[in-house]
């Protein structure tokens, strides 16, 4: 197979030019900015101090104000996390594989880190089981890592559910990092939402979904749901009336994932075409960049069209 990161930047340097690519480098590079530090000891607080620093569980046992000492890290991680289940081979809205989306963001992001001196790792799977290719640096490692990627999300494979690696993240992964999660749209449930919460107290989390393709947008008999295989009956996809309710249905559930990725302070960038990913990850980044500070306490659609073979 041709390699997956000069598709990559060919198709970054082809929908972006110089001066957007460069406010993304710098986007990227601000992630970190103030905390490209690593937790070393407790000591006593002086006074220029910063008052997020302050220990207030160890404070209150020693009896006077401890704040945290961190040390420099010389490279920071980043774990991109992305479901490779079935739902991500069906259809964008732009008509291509959802998987092909997902690759040009995972590259790009990857890309960027590389650009930074920085190790990148990947979590995949589906709602079955997850795989893991640990954190390493270099344009080598990155290929392997889009390549995994491309090869395991097929039509045939297991079903989606990004909660499954959400959970090994969070059991694995002890030290901060940059985690990235792509996946499509998915409307996090309960379970979903308190992992996003215990990850978001520990990493710098970030969220990118790639867009579902709209109900029979071209030929209502092509339709099927690639969770299960099930066809979409022509005569109810292409009725007007049942069109509209399911844009209707689509537009609330859009605005309810937003508003929880809102209220859980976690940055989220959205595309739908590989062209509108350099200008969707900067959206994102910048979000992230500027967000308030948070406080910190599912089943994926997989609706999808695809062309009779």
């Amino acid at each position: 197979m041709a390699s997956l990161l000069k598709r990559v930047q060919s198709k970054m340097f082809i929908f972006a030019h110089r001066k957007t690519l460069g406010l993304l480098d710098g986007e990227y590079g601000s992630v970190f900015k103030g905390r490209s530090l690593d937790f070393d000891e407790l000591r006593a607080y002086t006074p220029g101090d910063e008052v997020r620093d302050i220990d207030w569980k160890a404070t209150a046992r020693h009896g006077s104000p401890l704040v945290k000492r961190y040390v420099a890290i010389r490279r920071q991680t980043v774990l991109l996390v992305t479901d490779t289940g079935r739902n991500m081979s069906a259809l964008a809205v732009s008509g291509e594989a959802k998987r092909d989306i997902a690759v040009q963001a995972l590259g790009v992001l990857g890309y960027l880190a590389h650009r930074h001196g920085d190790v990148v790792g990947l979590v995949h799977g589906t709602a079955v089981g997850s795989s893991t290719i640990p954190p390493r640096s270099g344009e080598d490692h990155l290929e392997r890592l889009l390549q995994e990627v491309h090869r395991s999300t097929t039509l045939d494979g297991g079903p989606s559910g990004i909660g499954r690696q959400l959970d090994d993240v969070l059991r694995t992964f002890k030290r901060r990092m940059l985690v990235v999660v792509v996946a499509d749209e998915v409307m996090p449930d309960a379970g979903t939402e308190l992992l996003l919460r215990r990850l978001q107290a520990r990493h710098e989390l970030l969220w990118f979904t790639v867009r579902d393709a709209e109900l029979a947008a071209s030929n209502p008999a092509d339709a099927f749901d690639v969770a299960d295989g099930s066809g979409i009956p022509a005569a109810l996809a292409g009725n007007a009336a049942v069109r509209a309710a399911y844009h209707q249905a689509s537009r609330e559930r859009e605005q309810r994932r937003q508003d929880l990725f809102r209220r859980l302070g976690i940055a989220e960038g959205r595309a739908g075409s590989s062209t509108e990913v350099v200008a969707a990850l900067f959206a994102m980044l910048e979000r992230h960049r500027s967000r308030p500070p948070h406080s910190t306490g599912g089943r994926a659609a997989g609706r999808g069209q695809q062309r009779a073979g």
